[in-house]
């Protein structure tokens, strides 16, 4: 089994991957879903969150990246870029998602990062809005980003459209479709909610409408 497989199945033991096809959540972006996946639950599982922290370690030196500051996201990517840069000796510095409006009124937190090469480092990546607001904040204090390292991707064609739109590269350590794979393989998935997702997943923006869902 390798890592994507791993940490997919580590999701979906944990609790942290959801199937709601008669109650959807919204997304931040506005897309209704009847799946979800929580990344926050790893910390809470000593083991699974490590093949976590060691999976961002064997992708790093696998896509040899370069750089000299991991930066996490507020709050989801926080945990993971903290013990990931305790690991591997780098300096950790974080990324607020807005200004908290008083003080040095700065989103950039923990360290000087003007001239230097960041990888950013996110959780969960659906379009990238998030992650690229990360990116352009970090970019206007003078660093170098052209790297992002995540749990999960939905692999969604708008994230690759937006990261290559601004010249970051993404690296995901597994994706939707290996959690959903995985989910069908140990039986984590009934068949009504099998046909459910594999529905949303070919059409996620239309799928609310087709089925009677109206945005919240």
């Amino acid at each position: 089994m390798n890592y994507q497989e791993e940490i997919a199945r580590a999701l979906l033991e944990i609790g942290a991957v959801g199937f709601k096809p008669k109650d959807p959540l919204t997304f931040k972006m506005g897309m209704i879903s009847p799946v979800y996946v929580d990344n926050r639950i790893f910390p809470a599982h000593p083991e699974k969150f490590k093949l976590v922290i060691d999976g961002f370690e064997n992708l790093i030196k696998e896509k040899n990246i370069d750089f000299d500051m991991v930066a996490g996201i507020a709050v989801g990517g926080i945990p993971y870029s903290a013990v990931l840069g305790f690991q591997i000796q780098k300096p950790s510095i974080f990324v607020r998602k807005e200004s908290k409006g008083y003080g040095k009124n700065k989103r950039v937190e923990g360290g000087d990062v003007n001239g230097k090469k960041i990888l950013l480092v996110e959780d969960l990546v659906s379009t990238g809005s998030s992650s690229l607001s990360g990116v352009q904040a970090l970019r206007e204090e003078g660093s170098i980003v052209n790297d992002c390292v995540i749990i999960v991707s939905y692999e969604f064609p708008e994230s690759k459209v937006n990261f290559e739109k601004e010249k970051v590269k993404l690296h995901s350590l597994t994706n939707f479709p290996m959690i959903f794979e995985q989910a069908v393989q140990i039986k984590k998935i009934t068949e009504e909610e099998k046909k459910v997702v594999e529905d949303w997943y070919s059409d996620p923006w239309g799928w609310a409408e087709r089925h009677g869902f109206n945005k919240k």
